[in-house]
């Protein structure tokens, strides 16, 4: 009855009750700088300008720093860490691209003359430190790792907690929720797998 905008929403539809809200509602239960990628997502979402690759990528982050934020209080039914192993598939993806993009760029535009005169620069850089991009790229990957690591993490000591809580015989209504948290460990599989894989790559 309160809601800035009643349903049905589009996703833009949603960003503004956030906005909204943000201070009366969420902010009690993340933190309220987090407002800052709500207005992030909707200053990019509520253009008609095309999209670029670093836009998409910082919307990718931002929102999965509200998802991480927002695990904190519930899984949501198993449905926030599917969404979050998503938002990383997409992320790792797009870098991915950007990368092998990056590199065929590069292959183009060198020739063998420059090749010749730039071998000792690179000899030189090999020595001491990695290449700047590479090692920014490496950074990204593990937080990436990290940040998806930390999420199955949270989502299962939520569901570890309430198994442990629901095996005591004295609780009478012990089944159901006993069985809502095995099925959202089974619902987990999924994300650790997508680990696993990503891992052995």
């Amino acid at each position: 009855q309160i809601l800035y905008l009643k349903p049905p929403w589009t996703l833009v539809n949603l960003l503004k009750c956030y906005k909204k809200h943000w201070m009366a509602v969420f902010g009690y239960v993340v933190p309220r700088s987090l407002l800052s990628a709500i207005e992030c997502l909707y200053n990019h979402l509520s253009t008609d300008k095309p999209l670029d690759s670093s836009a998409v990528q910082i919307m990718l982050q931002e929102s999965k720093k509200l998802f991480h934020a927002f695990s904190s209080r519930s899984d949501y039914d198993g449905v926030l860490p599917q969404a979050y192993a998503a938002l990383n598939k997409l992320y790792q993806m797009l870098t991915e691209q950007d990368l092998s993009e990056d590199i065929m760029v590069l292959s183009e535009n060198a020739g063998c003359e420059k090749m010749e005169a730039v071998a000792p620069n690179l000899q030189e850089s090999e020595e001491g430190k990695p290449h700047t991009s590479f090692h920014v790229a490496q950074e990204n990957r593990h937080q990436e790792i990290w940040s998806v690591l930390e999420g199955v993490w949270n989502a299962i000591n939520l569901y570890s907690i309430e198994i442990f809580q629901k095996l005591d015989p004295n609780a009478v209504t012990a089944k159901p929720l006993f069985e809502e948290a095995f099925l959202g460990l089974q619902k987990l599989l999924a994300a650790v797998n997508d680990i696993r894989e990503g891992i052995s790559r």
